[in-house]
């Protein structure tokens, strides 16, 4: 018997079998403008993913994202941009709110992106708070903050949080931060916020990691970012999303103290005092 048949498999080998055959995963990434390295933590969630084997689609429809083409309207699929052999890329700003439906669900959204990038097994959706409550609503998802050591960054993303809490029912994220992991400060923001979401939401900050941007984009991924990775795999059930759009709820009725026409703003009496006490 050849005896290296008998070697143990690595952890990454078993996780690629596990996600090999699934359907597409839906990770909603809620933007924060206030992140300069936004971008920067994209790409390590994709290489993370592309480590395991997995085709990853950026649907950019943050604030800052560039404007759909005028094809998106009629066939959206020649709109998806290849970066690499892992990689695509969607430039969507406002393109969600297309699809809303009499309910003010956007979840159809899913749907039509799916169909547009058949190669992808993850789809990073970057778009604001408000945007994705619409289109994620009540689904088995887990989304993802971004900050850095900003002030401005920790508030926003603590009123990220708790506009889908109030608005989708999502209470369990994970945090990306873009800074050096040795850096004591983003311990102390990243125990702050979870403080924060479990005293006044309810909600559950499950997991964080930091990426500096100064890193090399040849560096190997960290120990902390390849974790984060694979606990959003596993929180977002392949499909899971996609079936619920089918018959998709409305939103769930918003608190009077978050009813506002735009974008979420930072809470004043709970965020802000609560995450300036970092500094």
């Amino acid at each position: 018997m050849n005896p290296h048949t008998l070697a143990p498999q690595d952890q990454a080998h078993g996780l690629r079998r596990l996600f090999a055959s699934s359907r597409v995963r839906f990770i909603p990434v809620v933007s924060n403008p206030h992140v300069m390295g936004a971008g920067v933590l994209l790409e390590g969630l994709c290489a993370a993913f592309a480590e395991l084997g997995l085709h990853t689609l950026v649907v950019d429809a943050a604030e800052s994202a560039p404007t759909p083409s005028e094809l998106a309207s009629v066939d959206l699929g020649a709109c998806v941009e290849s970066l690499s052999k892992d990689v695509s890329y969607l430039a969507a700003r406002g393109l969600p709110m297309r699809y809303i439906n009499a309910k003010g669900s956007a979840a159809q959204f899913l749907e039509v992106v799916t169909e547009a990038a058949p190669q992808a097994d993850v789809v990073l959706l970057h778009a604001s708070a408000a945007e994705l409550a619409r289109v994620v609503a009540l689904r088995e998802v887990r989304p993802v903050l971004l900050a850095d050591t900003d002030a401005n960054s920790v508030t926003h993303a603590y009123a990220g949080m708790k506009w889908l809490a109030g608005r989708a029912g999502l209470m369990v994220y994970s945090l990306l931060m873009a800074c050096s992991p040795q850096l004591r400060m983003s311990e102390r923001i990243a125990e702050q916020l979870s403080s924060c979401a479990d005293g006044f939401l309810g909600a559950v900050l499950r997991d964080w990691a930091c990426l500096d941007p100064r890193t090399p984009s040849s560096a190997p991924i960290s120990t902390e970012v390849r974790h984060l990775a694979r606990e959003l795999l596993m929180a977002a059930p392949p499909g899971a999303a996609l079936e619920a759009s089918v018959d998709a709820s409305p939103l769930r009725p918003v608190a009077r103290s978050l009813m506002r026409p735009s974008a979420p703003q930072p809470a004043r009496t709970v965020a802000r005092p609560a995450v300036a006490a970092i500094y």
